[in-house]
C-alpha cells in the first residue's frame, strides 16, 4: 500500500504532495510501476498533536485526486485514509474502493453503519485517545492484548452489521511508546488468531528513527529492516512510503519461503 498524503502537515511527506495535482497524479504513477497494489489517500494528518481538519476541508483536499486517479488508473485499488463517514461516503462515490480508518469507528459513530450500507472493504486500526491527545501518556496492561480485543470488538461489531472484508491494524505510533510498538512487533503472529489480513504501518515513523538515533528522512534503511520482520510475523499489508523497497523486501520474502508450504502470511480468510 503506497501512501499519498495530499496535506501540508503529514509528519514526513506532508506539503510534498498537497497542492500539486500534477504531482499527486506523478507520484501515483510511479508507486504503480514499483509495485504497489493499493494507494491510500489521505487528506488530514494524523501525526501527533495534528491540527484537526473538518470533513469538507478533507473532501476538498482529496476528491479532485481521486476523481483523476479512478479513471486514470481503473486497474489500480484506492483507499481513503480518514476517520470521518462523510469524507469516506463521498471518496468510495469518486472512485475509491476501501475505507482506511484509524479509528476503527470511535471518532465517528456512524462510520461502521456507513460502511456497512457502502458494503466496501475496511481498514480498522487501533488508536489509544485521538491524534491530539494519544501520545500524552500512552498506557497498557499488556499491550498486545488489549490491541487484539479491541481490534476483535471492531471485527465482531462489523460482522454483526453483515460487512465481512475487514483488514486490521495494530496501529504502529498511535497511543503506543517506542517500547509498545516493538513488543506489538514482536507478538505479531498473535493478531494472525483474528483469522483477518494484517496490516502494518510503521514506514519512516519514530520508533525506528529514535531507536537509531536518526530521522525520518534517514529511516528507510530501519523501515525495511522492519517491513521483514512483519513479513515473517504474518503481516499481509505493509502500508508505505517508499513502495520499491516494500516491494523488493516482499519479494525476497516470498524467494525465502518459496519451499515453505505454509508461510505466516497466508491468513485464511472467511
Amino acid at each position: 500500500m503506497g501512501i499519498l498524503n495530499v496535506t501540508p502537515d503529514s509528519f514526513y511527506d506532508g506539503g510534498r504532495f498537497d497542492e500539486s495535482l500534477q504531482k499527486q497524479t506523478d507520484q501515483v504513477a510511479k508507486m504503480l510501476a514499483e509495485g504497489a497494489a493499493i494507494i491510500d489517500v489521505g487528506g488530514a494528518s494524523s501525526k501527533p498533536r495534528a491540527k484537526p481538519v473538518s470533513p469538507q476541508e478533507e473532501i476538498d483536499r482529496v476528491i479532485p485526486v481521486l476523481e483523476v486517479l479512478a479513471k486514470a488508473h481503473p486497474e489500480a485499488f484506492f483507499s481513503i485514509d480518514t476517520y470521518h463517514s462523510a469524507v469516506a461516503k463521498t471518496a468510495i462515490e469518486a472512485g475509491a474502493h476501501i475505507i482506511n480508518d484509524i479509528s476503527s469507528g470511535q471518532l465517528d459513530d456512524q462510520m461502521f453503519k456507513t460502511v456497512a450500507d457502502l458494503k466496501v472493504p475496511y481498514i480498522g486500526m487501533h488508536m489509544q485517545g485521538n491524534p491530539q491527545t494519544m501520545q500524552d501518556a500512552p498506557s497498557y496492561e499488556d499491550v498486545v492484548q488489549e490491541v487484539y480485543a479491541a481490534l476483535a470488538n471492531t471485527a465482531y461489531e462489523l460482522n454483526s452489521l453483515g460487512l465481512v472484508d475487514i483488514v486490521i491494524d495494530p496501529g504502529f505510533g498511535f497511543g503506543k511508546t517506542t517500547e509498545h510498538n516493538f513488543e506489538m512487533l514482536a507478538r505479531l503472529s498473535e493478531f494472525r488468531f483474528l483469522n483477518r489480513p494484517i496490516l502494518v504501518g510503521f514506514s519512516r515513523k519514530s520508533m525506528i528513527y529514535k531507536t537509531l538515533g536518526t530521522t525520518a528522512a534517514e529511516a528507510l534503511n530501519g523501515t525495511t529492516a522492519l517491513h521483514m520482520a512483519a513479513l515473517e510475523r504474518g503481516a499481509n499489508i505493509l502500508r508505505v512510503h517508499d513502495v520499491r523497497e516494500a516491494a523488493e523486501t516482499l519479494k525476497l520474502y516470498l524467494a525465502i519461503n518459496a519451499q515453505n508450504p505454509n508461510p505466516l502470511n497466508e491468513v485464511p480468510i472467511p
